[in-house]
């Protein structure tokens, strides 16, 4: 794969309070250039929920409602986290959900396109059981030692999606083949696509 050919491509993530639909708690912007992650020039940014976060949320990515007091509110946040993000592509694990979550809290903003490494590790690795986060870090074991916070916590998880976006494109010849493989139906990037497959939610 030739990454010079690519596109500005964010990996993003997104945590939630636990309700639906959900109040954004962490959103992770992190730009993959020339085939690696730019930790260097990454977003990330904390936001209080306008609705307290579920004990269940914050047992899954320890965001507690005293952690996220003295945040900033999205209204705070929302013009720097929409310009950060532009027009660029975005890349996501199962990416309706960030995307859908995205575009509620961002009604302005519209990315070039959308990739999804769940679709993309499906079409890439055919024959896995499972197809979780976790069971791709098992599978293709990428370099997670630079990755910042923990599992479950935005900055963390896009990086490991960085990284399998990474070593899924080493596979295909060119971009036009990533994006076939990699866009799901419905959302930006593949043109005619049809409506989405599922109406996912972030819990």
């Amino acid at each position: 794969m030739n990454f010079s050919s690519w596109p500005l491509v964010l990996v993003v993530g997104v945590e939630g309070n636990g309700t639906n639909p959900p109040d954004l708690v962490e959103v992770a912007a992190l730009p993959v250039r020339e085939g690696r992650p730019d930790t260097g020039t990454a977003g990330a940014w904390l936001t209080r929920p306008r609705r307290p976060v579920t004990p269940f949320a914050a047992r899954i990515h320890g965001l507690t409602n005293e952690r996220l007091e003295k945040a900033p509110g999205w209204e705070a946040i929302a013009n720097q986290v929409h310009t950060f993000l532009g027009v660029s592509w975005i890349c996501a694990h199962n990416a309706h959900v960030d995307y859908k979550v995205l575009s509620a809290h961002l009604p302005q903003w519209q990315p070039a396109g959308v990739l999804d490494t769940l679709r993309l590790a499906r079409a890439t690795y055919p024959d896995l059981a499972k197809y979780s986060l976790d069971a791709l870090i098992e599978h293709a074991a990428p370099d997670l030692s630079e990755a910042p916070a923990q599992r479950h916590r935005a900055t963390f998880d896009a990086y490991v999606t960085a990284q399998l976006l990474i070593a899924m494109a080493n596979r295909y010849e060119s971009w036009d083949q990533l994006v076939a493989a990699a866009v799901p139906p419905g959302l930006p990037g593949l043109p005619g696509a049809p409506e989405p497959e599922q109406e996912p939610t972030l819990w």
